[in-house]
């Protein structure tokens, strides 16, 4: 694999800022805490250097792949940046609940992460630059954020363990519908959905109120499961639909409910309108 200097850029950029945020863990809890929060970074950031690099070339507009930019534009930046957020987060699961000022910083870091998410897909249209590598680097970096921030939310003690179902639940549609194709059965678009992303602006407003030092665990608890009940029955419904095993006319008929109810088609975890088996 061959890195393209963007990607050569990036990584400089994400050390650079592993670095600084080492620096503060190091200078306002101690180095064994650092240590600590610098392993799972480091491998976050790895996983995000080669989940662009596999994808540099995919930097064009929907449609014209032969329009390939240098830049990774502003966009894109932005998203990167919501990513070096979420994997700052992601240290938190090996240092144990921080007291002080520090027992903040989880809540903090994914909550201006999720607040960007707003901003990136806006940038790119603004600019007349939208990327089917946005569009993939936008779900990855939201599945991403998904997965971290839960993690943190239990091993801290401020989210029940069985919300991670929810963190897990679109790494299972991925598989079921990677085995339909493997064993050559058919698979299904998913159906039209409304109201995808006010249910992911829920989920992580949710997410960063259960991180933050305020609500005690049992109330969090009851909000979970608020949340996460109707965001997994909806993942079922949507594997159903895309093996087929609901017909077209129950598939719109959901739909419909859907836009009544303000039940979405989907979990509001994927992202912004694509199908949750594509990264």
């Amino acid at each position: 694999m061959v890195l393209a200097p963007v990607t050569v850029a990036v990584a400089a950029a994400a050390i650079a800022a592993v670095a600084v945020g080492a620096g503060a863990v190091t200078a306002g809890v101690g180095p064994e805490a650092a240590g600590a929060w610098l392993l799972p970074v480091a491998v976050v950031v790895a996983w995000e250097s080669v989940f662009l690099a596999r994808r540099t070339g995919l930097n064009h507009p929907p449609g014209d792949p032969g329009a390939v930019a240098a830049g990774i534009g502003v966009a894109n930046a932005v998203t990167l940046g919501r990513g070096l957020l979420y994997a700052g987060v992601a240290g938190f699961v090996l240092t144990g609940p921080l007291a002080g000022a520090w027992a903040w910083a989880p809540a903090l870091l994914y909550g201006i992460g999720a607040a960007m998410d707003a901003v990136d897909g806006a940038l790119a249209r603004r600019f007349g630059r939208p990327t089917v590598l946005g569009a993939k680097l936008d779900m990855g970096i939201d599945t991403l954020g998904f997965l971290v921030a839960p993690l943190v939310g239990v091993a801290w003690g401020r989210l029940p363990v069985w919300y991670l179902t929810l963190s897990a639940a679109r790494y299972l549609f991925k598989l079921g519908r990677w085995r339909r194709h493997r064993r050559g059965l058919p698979v299904f678009d998913l159906p039209d959905s409304r109201v995808r992303r006010p249910l992911a602006g829920v989920q992580m407003a949710f997410i960063a109120v259960a991180l933050a030092p305020v609500l005690p665990p049992f109330v969090v608890a009851v909000l979970a499961g608020v949340v996460v009940v109707p965001s997994l029955a909806v993942f079922v419904r949507d594997y159903l639909a895309v093996a087929g095993h609901l017909s077209r006319a129950e598939v719109d008929a959901g739909v419909d409910a859907d836009t009544e109810t303000g039940t979405d088609g989907d979990t509001g975890v994927t992202g912004d309108g694509a199908d949750p088996a594509d990264d």
